[in-house]
């Protein structure tokens, strides 16, 4: 598979969870792959593992604005400029929206929201001179219909399903196209902290999987290639849209 080569494509929050998956498959398909996470040492056991030095590790937390433009500029000087971005960086608490506290609405707002804004505010600019580029973010089906526990972050992943929307219309003139993926649930680290917690996360993950049709929660591996897909020249007339990938458990249409 080699529909990416030639191409530079970052990943945020590449060093664990659906972000490693999709930054291993894009190098597969013979991308160049900036590995970007707040974890450096998880940013680089992943390129450690992508052959051919096709990887590119950078620690960078994303949701300081100097830091990201400094990533990329790292990553560009090191592979050349970017065609492709994967925003995928996220993190989440399952809390009830009474019982939570502004202290954890910031943390997940600028994780989630304000981080993607970062990453994509310094991307748009080059992508836009040089009129091509690809662009993925990975929301959530908690974006799109609601999740129990889940009401800041929710609120993110809806607000960059309509940022997309609204970039994908304001940069088609540019040959930009942005698209979103939703994943339902998913066997992640992180899913898996927040099922341990002893808080309302280890009430609700347990009923997730009886709640999918397909009777199982995502993996990580059920993603990366409608990503690959949505960045190389067979997607080149899809832009603006969001695609469920949930074993079924949200449906539209």
């Amino acid at each position: 598979m080699t529909r990416l080569a030639e191409r530079n494509i970052i990943v945020t929050g590449g060093g664990s969870g659906i972000g490693r998956a999709i930054a291993k498959r894009l190098a597969e398909e013979g991308a160049s792959v900036g590995v970007l996470d707040r974890d450096a040492a998880a940013a680089k056991r992943v390129a450690n593992e992508i052959a051919e030095s096709r990887a590119t590790p950078i620690g960078v937390d994303i949701t300081g604005y100097e830091a990201v433009g400094a990533a990329i500029a790292t990553f560009e000087r090191d592979a050349g400029p970017l065609s492709g971005l994967v925003n995928c960086a996220g993190w989440d608490r399952f809390v009830n929206f009474v019982d939570s506290t502004p202290e954890l609405w910031r943390q997940v707002v600028d994780i989630n929201l304000i981080g993607n804004l970062n990453v994509l505010h310094h991307v748009l600019r080059g992508m836009a001179q040089r009129r091509a580029g690809r662009i993925v973010t990975i929301a959530s089906d908690a974006g799109r219909v609601g999740s129990s526990g889940e009401s800041v972050y929710s609120a993110c992943k809806g607000g960059l399903i309509a940022l997309t929307k609204t970039l994908a219309r304001e940069h088609a003139r540019h040959g930009i196209t942005l698209n979103c993926i939703c994943p339902g649930p998913t066997d992640t680290p992180l899913l898996a902290a927040i099922g341990a917690d002893g808080g309302l996360g280890a009430k609700i993950v347990p009923s997730l999987e009886r709640a999918i049709p397909l009777r199982r929660l995502g993996k990580p591996d059920d993603y990366p290639g409608a990503v690959a897909f949505l960045l190389s020249d067979d997607a080149a007339f899809i832009t603006g849209q969001t695609l469920s990938i949930s074993g079924g458990l949200t449906m539209a249409g």
